[in-house]
Formats: structure tokens, C-alpha cells, sequence
């Protein structure tokens, strides 16, 4: 294939812009911005289950209080009405001789209950200071999620504005190569990421393979217009004065 020099040299320029284009794609999929929303996703929800899971141990102990505090009224209740019988001198001796060892099993049990509850009630309060700071780390996590996502969204916007910059630049560039050798490149570019590259010092610069003598004695004897393709990668090679041919 034949085409002028002058036109192969514009096809640096197609080049490098589809060699950004290419940079952009693998930024955007390997965005540290983006990386950093998705750690902070997984520690949130790290941080929302833990929450929950200490409202729940809080809702509980709150259960248990409840119980404990019926438990310990409903002694307080037969305690009083034990007395009363004892006060009110209408029981018989054996009778009363029951109701003073219910008053003691009644008041251990009291005892018992009381020190349950507040064993309880100390959890309870342990229980509620965890979760303050479950929530405090909660909210912390989140505005810097939110942060990092303003962070990547601008980052996003970023390669977007850039992307379309190459896109423009491409579809200007395109109509100044002749179809074959638009053919030829775009199939190179599509199996081995470049489609065309200069020729500098005897070296491919798209596979950086250096070329041996027999081949760049070829090449300098090829006419300017003959397009070269290198042999270890498939690229079209421009030459320059910086091709050392």
C-alpha cells in the first residue's frame, strides 16, 4: 500500500489520540476515586450492622428490665399483703408461723431480683454508650462517603470532558487518511491496542521490539510512500528522521 509520507506522519496523531482514549477507559475502570466509594460502601454497611445489631441487643435488655421490674413489684405486692395478714392478728399461730418464712423466701427473692436488675440496668446503660458511638461512627463513615463520591463524580465528569475532547479530535482527524489505510489500522488497533506507531532508533513503538539490520536495510531502501508494518507486532511503521534508517 502506497501513501504519502506526509499523510502516514498525520497517523502519529490518530494514534495518540486513540492512545488517550485508550488511558481514559482504563482510568475510569480503575478510578481510585471510585475504588475509595467502594470501600467506604462496604464499611458503612459494616457500620450500619453493627448498629443494628447493638439497637437490638439494647431492645432486649430493655425486655429484660421490663420483666424483672414486674417480677420485682409482684414480690413487693404479696410482701404487703403477707404483712397485713401478720398486722391484722386474725391468723392462727400456725398461720402465722407461714406467713413470717413466705416474708423471708419473699425478701430473699426481692433481694435476688433487685440485684438482677440492676446487673441488667448496667448493661443496659454499657449497651446504649455503644451504641452512641456505633451511631457517631455510623455518621462519621457516611459524610465521608459522601465526600468521596463528590470526589469521584467530579473525577467522572472529568474523563467524560476529556473523552469527548478525543472524540471530536478523532472524528476531524479520520477524514485525512485514505480508506484502506484506515482499514488496515483500525483492525491493527482493535487486535493489538495500536494500530500505528513511530519508528525510532531501529525500535517498534508500539511493541518496543528493536528491529534486526537485514530488516531496516529494507526498510531504508523502501520508497517514502510504502507502507511499513512491523513484523513482530503488526503496527504501522512511520518513518522519521528519528527512524535511524
Amino acid at each position: 500500500m502506497n501513501v504519502d509520507p506526509a499523510v502516514q506522519r498525520t497517523l502519529l496523531d490518530l494514534a495518540a489520540t486513540d492512545a488517550e482514549l485508550a488511558r481514559i477507559t482504563h482510568r475510569r475502570r480503575t478510578l481510585p476515586e471510585a475504588q475509595e466509594v467502594e470501600r467506604l460502601e462496604t464499611e458503612r454497611q459494616a457500620r450500619k450492622d453493627a448498629a443494628v445489631a447493638v439497637q437490638m441487643q439494647v431492645e432486649d435488655l430493655d425486655r429484660d428490665i421490663r420483666k424483672l421490674e414486674r417480677e420485682v413489684e409482684a414480690v413487693r405486692s404479696r410482701e404487703d399483703r403477707d404483712r397485713k395478714l401478720l398486722e391484722g392478728g386474725t391468723v392462727t399461730p400456725k398461720q402465722m408461723t407461714e406467713l413470717q418464712h413466705e416474708l423471708e423466701t419473699l425478701t430473699r427473692r426481692q433481694g435476688i431480683l433487685e440485684d438482677e436488675l440492676l446487673e441488667v440496668m448496667e448493661q443496659r446503660e454499657a449497651s446504649a454508650a455503644d451504641h452512641e458511638h456505633a451511631g457517631a461512627q455510623l455518621s462519621k463513615v457516611e459524610d465521608e462517603l459522601n465526600e468521596a463520591a463528590r470526589q469521584r463524580d467530579e473525577a467522572l465528569a472529568d474523563l467524560d470532558t476529556a473523552e469527548r475532547r478525543c472524540i471530536e479530535q478523532r472524528a476531524q482527524q479520520l477524514p485525512r487518511f485514505p480508506a484502506e489505510l484506515l482499514t488496515v489500522y483500525e483492525r491493527q488497533r482493535a487486535s493489538r491496542g495500536a494500530g500505528a506507531a513511530l519508528l525510532q532508533a531501529r525500535r517498534c513503538g508500539a511493541c518496543r521490539m528493536e528491529l534486526d539490520r537485514s530488516v531496516m536495510a529494507r526498510f531504508a531502501a523502501a520508497p517514502p510512500e510504502l507502507v511499513l508494518r512491523c513484523e513482530e507486532c503488526g503496527a504501522i511503521l512511520v518513518r522519521t528522521k528519528e527512524s535511524g534508517l
